[in-house]
């Protein structure tokens, strides 16, 4: 099974995690907390990186560490792989979520050499990872499942749940939330039937259908929270959902890791293309 690194972002717990596995570093985290990465790893340097998919707190570090580790192999897919090279619309992209936290939060994104990638699509085995497309929260989002282990590696597609609760949020940020598609992927990661599911945010579930199912039921609900309500309403619904279901510390690491204003942003953004999809007659 796979070794957490907590990264501590922000010098919190339980927010952001990397993994270990045989040498493979699955999600490396924001360079802002690539120091914390570096120890946790107590100085081996990663075989290769496995992305789930570009979004900074996820895969920010990625350029860094190779700049460090000139070798390093850096499996993305396909889509993604452009933006690695040259991150400068990812920035601006993130630039207008975070503004002049930008830099406090993710540190340097520094763009990847060509040469390191390995282009994916779904449907690869990868050092020992069984590679699956599984797009909705982000367009260029994979899964890796250890063949050896049976852990699924998901990044962000089986949703936020901070320990020791088993409380779910759905991460919705902007730009490309697709909740159909996502309900599909969560029927790949299901079809896996795997051991345990090891979430960015956060850590290792052994409890795996229970998981899966709270998934499906938070995605819901935040859907249609955001289709009928307005953003103020759908952020104080949201906090006091979290608020009820875990602690005051673990409410804390929620917001960090999945920001209700954000959360509306993507599934506004969602429902009003899809209406606008709609009325030209282009319903998905």
């Amino acid at each position: 099974m796979g070794r957490p690194i907590d990264v501590m972002h922000l010098g919190n717990d339980r927010v952001i995690c990397a993994f270990e596995a045989d040498g493979l570093v699955v999600d490396p985290g924001p360079a802002s907390c690539v120091q914390t990465l570096l120890e946790g790893l107590n100085g081996a340097p990663p075989r290769a990186l496995l992305l789930t998919h570009i979004h900074l707190d996820h895969a920010g570090a990625t350029g860094v560490l190779v700049r460090r580790f000139p070798d390093l192999p850096v499996y993305v897919h396909v889509r993604g792989a452009p933006h690695l090279v040259d991150p400068s619309k990812l920035l601006k992209s993130a630039a207008q979520l975070y503004g002049d936290d930008m830099d406090r939060l993710w540190g340097e994104v520094a763009p990847v050499p060509e040469a390191n990638l390995r282009v994916l699509s779904g449907g690869e085995t990868v050092e020992g990872m069984r590679v699956a497309y599984t797009p909705g929260h982000a367009s260029h989002h994979v899964s890796y499942l250890h063949e050896d282990t049976g852990a699924a590696y998901t990044g962000d597609v089986a949703g936020v749940r901070i320990p020791p609760g088993d409380h779910v949020v759905a991460p919705t940020p902007p730009p490309d939330i697709d909740l159909v598609a996502w309900d599909r992927s969560l029927d790949v990661l299901e079809e896996w039937s795997p051991s345990a599911l090891c979430l960015t945010h956060f850590g290792q579930v052994d409890a795996v259908p229970e998981h899966l199912l709270h998934m499906r039921e938070a995605l819901v609900r935040s859907g249609e929270r955001a289709r009928a309500h307005g953003e103020e309403a759908f952020i104080a619904a949201l906090e006091a959902e979290v608020g009820e279901a875990v602690d005051a510390e673990s409410a804390d690491r929620f917001i960090q890791a999945a920001p209700p204003d954000q959360l509306w942003l993507g599934l506004e953004r969602y429902w009003r293309k899809r209406a606008e999809r709609e009325a030209a007659g282009t319903s998905a």
